[in-house]
């Protein structure tokens, strides 16, 4: 192939093959999008920002970089002589690209896309950059040019590109490099030296092992993991890219995975661990769950890789898919354990169960529940309206001797404050306040904030100074919005008043250096 700077179709080309030739030779069949087809479950469950919750389902979209920010149309190509679309899978509530029920493996009822048009193709750039951008395409493969040439002047070269080489742009430049099998062992030494930090990112490292397996140079792998294991760098995804393209059939494909097992199993360490997780997740994002049963098969079946696979069904808002897993663990010994219960939960939310029936699964249990069983519940019964029941289930966590996480209360504040049932927002606050002291500052803080935002100043002003008349300590942040807020006003002796109570809590200072 020409170096420089080739068609749209070429660039893209790299991006899809992978995940096309794989279910056209397993006969893993791509969900077609729905014109109609609502916005994706947000990865956050909770959308719960002031607190920084960390959300329970958060998987990629696409195999190619977990740093994907925006989706670009993906060309049509042939393939057996056919004008083929890549129609990647569109997760939403409401619609079940896939159907991992326990009779049947694999689904029948989706097909891959064959058509003209690539309006629906999508795929996932590996950074801020458009990939449509001409500069950004022509840089990489001017880079990559050079690789391939090897060039006597190569570090040269790049030390002279050095500034213009993002994080994007030198991931885009491995991903064309693995595309087109050349070798980027030198551009990774090269990377390690000049750029030590990214020489120890998870995602390059993982795209280097790619390249030595699309190079088929197990030899260089084995030293390049050892390596790795012993910086306790972690696998992705990314790594076993390869195995999918490079197999013809079940048997290479199932050749490939054994081959790299036993190069992982000698390498043990962070590799071993992170590696073989991360092929039964390669698998079960590419809707062979037989494959990621296989890996299983050959190393061994424990309740954090079949955590892998609900995951996945979680994602996909298939609950038989979820409920078959759970019964087929409890079937071959791997006890399903509380991050088990709560991705099955998650997904029993997203699939409008009855309060009632999540219940009786708590119940059904083969392990206690933690905080966050019931803040998947809760936040489920809150976004539904049942803030009775909600209420309910949260003084029921106190019989477990567990209290509400931050995150929790944010739930019920947010929820009311939504179908503006202020008052009840403000009880819920107040009483929180009494019943669980640690969350006292954060929730009435959360709650001022909310009026902040809706530009409502006045009820804003009275939360806080219902929290300084209680020996509370707002927010820094939410006195100063609040301040700035009743200056821009005019109110500037309510603003004085406010700051002169503000020292009375040792505030005075710290407002001194926000100012």
């Amino acid at each position: 192939m020409a170096m420089g700077v080739p068609s749209l179709k070429n660039e893209f080309r790299y991006l899809s093959r992978s995940r096309l030739l794989f279910s056209l030779i397993f006969h893993i069949p791509h969900p077609l999008p729905h014109p109609a087809s609502p916005l994706p479950f947000p990865a956050s469950f909770f959308a719960s920002d002031q607190f920084g919750s960390n959300s329970l389902c958060n998987l990629p979209n696409s195999l190619i970089s977990s740093s994907g920010s925006f989706s670009v149309s993906a060309p049509k190509f042939a393939v057996f002589g056919h004008g083929m679309d890549l129609a990647t899978p569109r997760h939403c509530k409401g619609f079940r690209p896939f159907s991992a029920s326990s009779s049947k493996e694999l689904p029948n009822s989706g097909t891959l896309k064959m058509s003209n048009s690539s309006e629906n193709a999508r795929v996932r750039n590996p950074g801020p950059e458009r990939t449509g951008s001409k500069a950004f395409w022509k840089k990489a493969w001017e880079v990559v040019g050079w690789i391939k040439r090897g060039e006597n002047d190569l570090e040269f070269k790049l030390n002279g590109f050095s500034v213009s080489l993002s994080n994007a742009l030198i991931t885009l430049i491995l991903q064309l490099l693995n595309s087109e099998k050349i070798s980027a062992l030198r551009f990774y030494k090269w990377i390690k030296d000049s750029r030590p930090g990214l020489g120890r990112n998870y995602d390059i490292c993982s795209l280097i092992v790619d390249n030595c397996g699309r190079l088929k140079d197990y030899e260089t792998m084995t030293c390049t993991l050892n390596e790795f294991s012993k910086k306790g760098i972690c696998l992705t995804q990314n790594s076993f890219l390869f195995i999918p393209e490079l197999a013809t059939d079940e048997d290479s494909l199932k050749n490939y995975v054994s081959d790299v097992v036993m190069i992982l199993n000698g390498v043990g360490g962070t590799c071993r661990s992170s590696g073989v997780g991360s092929l039964i997740q390669m698998f079960s994002s590419l809707g062979s769950f037989k494959m990621a049963k296989f890996v299983m098969e050959i190393t061994e079946m424990n309740t954090t890789y079949y955590n892998i696979m609900i995951k996945e069904t979680c994602r996909r808002c298939d609950i038989e898919g979820s409920r078959a897993l759970v019964h087929e663990m409890r079937q071959l010994g791997c006890k399903p354990n509380v991050t088990t219960y709560n991705l099955f939960f998650s997904n029993l939310c997203k699939s409008g169960e009855r309060a009632e029936e999540l219940l009786k699964e708590i119940k059904g249990m083969d392990c206690s529940p933690n905080e966050l069983t019931f803040e998947i519940i809760i936040s489920h019964l809150c976004k539904v309206g049942k803030f009775d029941f909600a209420i309910e289930l949260l003084d029921n966590m106190m019989l477990w001797g567990l209290k509400p996480r931050l995150t929790t209360h944010a739930v019920f504040v947010k929820g009311f404050f939504k179908v503006r049932r202020y008052e009840e927002a403000h009880k819920y606050v107040v009483d929180a306040s009494f019943k669980h002291s640690y969350s006292s500052n954060a929730v009435y803080s959360l709650f001022a904030d909310l009026y902040l935002k809706e530009k409502d100043l006045v009820s804003a002003q009275a939360i806080i100074s219902e929290m300084i008349e209680k020996g509370l300590r707002p927010s820094i942040r939410v006195c100063m919005t609040l301040l700035k807020g009743l200056q821009s006003i005019g109110r500037h002796e309510e603003a004085r008043d406010l700051e002169k109570r503000f020292s009375s809590l040792d505030f005075e200072d710290r407002i001194t250096e926000m100012g």
